[in-house]
């Protein structure tokens, strides 16, 4: 009963970091823009929190299990908190290559807060469901995925409307005070014991040994790459640009992306409810993964400059708004059965080393994705993104195969 109390207030307190971390992501990415910031500086602003991500994921797998999620959590929290003030002390009349500079280490510190908090709530999920209970996971496990990614949705619309309303430093500050208020509520609140393994853990461990998840990591790498490569800095700056579109109407597109992606996440167990097992799920992903392939190459043809006796007669914002619903349905069925492998395979007394280690893959394909998003954007436009994007979610399908079929019995 005491890990099930831990673990709800482990996962509120990440859902309301997770609010800060879409808000922050769009204030960024809106005020920056309009201060005249191109897509590859805008690109540069965020590549560092994707970087760290890298490196926390991979470490804080580690120190969670020998000090436990507990410290994580706080050590995430605290340091949302100092990021978002650090930015909103941006001191004016700094150059152009200092901003950028300042900014990269405040988004430093946001990345590194995430994945602790994230890794701490997604990790805690291994204490309070019976090993041998696969049903209970896969749904506590798309449930937890899900609920995320719709309040990051919510998040991108409250970033957006905080900075119209408000301006960017109230925003900021507004934000670092809610984070504060949860930090107290929660401390003292968890044992300190939660999430830390009896054994003495080696740092050695950090390292996946596992054939199962590293495979599984290499095919998360190539499947939030393809997503961030247009969805980062490519899809808000062609729609503030070639539509004309404001921060609002942005921020309210982005947000819906976002919370429809999360709930539908949170509903995988419903619309495949014959998951029972990592064999059957690893299935899913590679048919899934064949289908969402399809998507970014048809949404590109419909957006390009086409001669006028092949161009499709559908306004290219409809084609690129109703295409990349779509393709938020299917990239959600993909990320809930990927969500649950990866808790699946791993270890109860190394969940935190084993799910760490697979989050250190998803921040490095985010990391790929954002740079290549404002790189490609500015060379060659939004289709070119979307093209790049197809090919690496082939690649993803090619790392999930092996997966999918049953070991020889020995």
């Amino acid at each position: 009963m005491a890990d099930v109390r831990s673990y709800s207030i482990v996962t509120a307190s990440y859902w309301g970091f997770t609010l800060t971390d879409g808000a922050l992501r769009m204030l960024v990415l809106l005020h920056f823009h309009g201060l005249g910031f191109t897509p590859v500086d805008l690109a540069m602003l965020f590549i560092l929190y994707e970087m760290m991500g890298v490196i926390t994921n991979l470490l804080g797998g580690w120190i969670g299990a020998r000090f436990g999620l507990t410290l994580t959590l706080y050590s995430g929290l605290a340091l949302q908190i100092i990021a978002l003030t650090m930015l909103a002390l941006l001191p004016p009349g700094l150059t152009l290559t200092l901003s950028v500079v300042y900014v990269m280490v405040s988004q430093a510190l946001s990345g590194v807060a995430k994945d602790l908090t994230k890794m701490s709530s997604k990790s805690a999920i291994k204490f309070v469901v019976a090993e041998d209970d696969q049903t209970t996971l896969y749904k506590w496990v798309s449930l937890l995925t899900g609920s995320k990614n719709a309040l990051k949705g919510a998040g991108f619309f409250m970033g957006a409307f905080l900075l119209q309303m408000f301006g960017f430093e109230v925003a900021l500050y507004s934000m670092a005070g809610g984070l504060a208020t949860i930090l107290v509520i929660c401390l003292g609140l968890i044992g300190d014991k939660f999430g830390k393994l009896k054994r003495k853990v080696k740092f050695t461990e950090i390292f996946s040994k596992s054939r199962e998840i590293n495979l599984l990591s290499a095919a998360r790498v190539f499947l939030f790459c393809s997503r961030d490569v247009w969805f980062v800095v490519g899809l808000p700056v062609f729609l503030v640009s070639q539509f004309n579109w404001n921060f609002n109407q942005t921020g309210a597109f982005m947000a819906s992306w976002v919370l429809g992606y999360g709930i539908v996440q949170a509903m995988v167990p419903k619309l495949l409810n014959n998951v029972d097992g990592t064999l059957k799920a690893a299935r899913l992903a590679k048919t899934w993964g064949v289908v969402l392939a399809a998507l970014p190459l048809v949404i590109a043809f419909g957006i390009s400059d086409l001669p006028d006796e092949v161009a499709i007669f559908i306004s290219p914002s409809y084609w690129l708004v109703g295409g990349l619903m779509i393709f938020g349905v299917i990239f959600a069925i993909n990320s809930a059965v990927h969500s649950y492998l990866i808790v699946g395979y791993a270890d109860r007394e190394s969940a935190s080393l084993n799910i760490g280690f697979y989050y250190m893959a998803n921040a490095w394909g985010r990391c790929m994705g954002t740079l290549l998003s404002g790189i490609l954007f500015q060379m060659y436009g939004l289709s070119a993104c979307l093209i790049l994007s197809t090919i690496m979610i082939m690649m993803a399908v090619a790392f999930t195969v092996p997966l999918s079929i049953r070991k020889a019995e020995t």
